[in-house]
């Protein structure tokens, strides 16, 4: 899923096993999805706050809440698509 957003709530990271930097976006169609994006692989959003805009393309998967993006990074693997987080000028892979 590549789609935009704009950050409406920062959730604490999640430290269990990977750790996963975690924010909620609200797109245009007005969907809200968490994104979880692992900062044990890629960078983490520094400085990122409420209001803010980021794009991203990640795999998208549904719940009963709008849905979850994750592998927003690079898979060392190679197993997923590669993706990314575009947040102030900057790629976060």
């Amino acid at each position: 899923m590549k789609a935009s957003g704009i950050v409406i709530k920062i959730l604490p990271d999640d430290v269990k096993g990977s750790r996963h930097q975690r924010f909620v976006v609200k797109t245009k169609s007005g969907k809200e999805l968490l994104i979880n994006h692992n900062i044990d692989i890629a960078p983490k959003l520094h400085g990122l706050k409420k209001g803010d805009k980021v794009e991203f393309l990640g795999e998208y998967q549904w719940n009963a809440y709008g849905g979850i993006v994750h592998w927003t990074h690079a898979d060392p693997k190679g197993q997923h698509q590669d993706g990314w987080i575009r947040y102030q000028d900057r790629i976060y892979q």
